[in-house]
């Protein structure tokens, strides 16, 4: 038999990934972009004498991509566009609404603060 929960729930859904995943993914897309410059770095090479226009692409692209690499390696872990909410709000309670608005309420008219009379509070 299910125990009864106390009415709080949790949410997980929205949770970040952990530290050591999201630096395994950066480490990883690093070591893809660096093995792309080297095989461009290489392409340059071997096309310098073959195919000048496109070596010239291809060291453009060695060239570009370890600062391209390094700041998608240094830029951090992702923001969450908005952060869960640690627990499912439950159905809230009915507000009280204000009294009647017309001056027909039955308010208690105001009393003068201690220590003074209703004289003195006329007065100022």
């Amino acid at each position: 038999m299910r125990k009864q929960s106390s009415g709080q729930t949790f949410r997980i859904t929205g949770a970040r990934q952990g530290l050591t995943e999201d630096v395994r993914g950066r480490q990883r897309r690093y070591v893809i972009s660096m093995g792309v410059r080297t095989v461009a770095v290489l392409l340059t090479v071997v096309l310098w004498n073959v195919e000048r226009p496109v070596a010239i692409a291809t060291l453009v692209l060695g060239m570009a991509l370890p600062y391209i690499a390094v700041v998608i390696a240094n830029a951090g872990r992702e923001n969450v566009p908005s952060l869960p909410k640690t627990f499912v709000a439950g159905p809230s309670r009915p507000m009280l609404t204000p009294g009647p608005t017309d001056g027909t309420s039955d308010s208690v008219p105001e009393r003068p603060a201690a220590g003074t009379s209703a004289s003195d509070s006329d007065l100022g």
